[in-house]
């Protein structure tokens, strides 16, 4: 087990535990199955960043503070160089970078996701939670399905959806794809 996902789902627990709020009204709010917020929330399964970001919406709580242990500090800017993310260790086929960590009470959680080639053989993983999601498309060639409908995109394309309808990413061609998500 990822010693990093041991402490994101500590600091989840934990933090459900402060608000007294029952793990089965967290598990009902964000829309997904009881058994799969135990797994999270013990660590024994990867905690998709839109569930994170989701319970931690649900909490009052920072999504900052449950990857990282530490509440951002910013509230008129905040700058991320290039490569100094946050980096989420959510799913071993995606790489995630977190980008806008520092800031205080934001809106949305922007991410870089580089899916690898190995995904186009593997096939995709469908996800689905509650709120919107924006995909930017930087690097590379990405078969986007949502709710069953098939998008192919390009560097410069773009997708924005309701991310309640079931959605997967492949990256295509045997070359990674890269692509900054926003969930809103």
């Amino acid at each position: 087990m990822s010693t990093q996902r041991e402490e994101i789902a500590a600091r989840l627990r934990e933090r459900r535990e402060l608000e007294n709020v029952p793990a089965e009204e967290i598990a009902e709010k964000i829309m997904i199955p009881y058994s799969d917020y135990l797994e999270y929330e013990s660590g024994a399964k990867d905690i998709p960043a839109s569930v994170l970001h989701n319970a931690a919406h649900v909490l009052g709580a920072d999504l900052t503070e449950l990857l990282t242990g530490e509440a951002p500090r910013m509230k008129i800017f905040t700058v991320t160089r290039a490569g100094m993310g946050v980096k989420v260790e959510r799913r071993s086929d995606y790489r995630y970078l977190n980008l806008a960590t520092n800031f205080i009470g934001r809106k949305a959680d922007v991410f870089e996701v580089t899916v690898p080639p190995e995904t186009e053989t593997e096939g995709a993983h469908e996800n689905a939670h509650p709120g919107q999601e924006f995909n930017y498309l930087l690097e590379g060639s990405l078969r986007v399905n949502i709710h069953g409908n098939e998008l192919i995109l390009r560097p410069g394309d773009c997708v924005y959806f309701d991310a309640t309808h079931p959605h997967s990413m492949q990256a295509l061609g045997g070359k990674p794809a890269r692509f900054l998500a926003l969930i809103i």
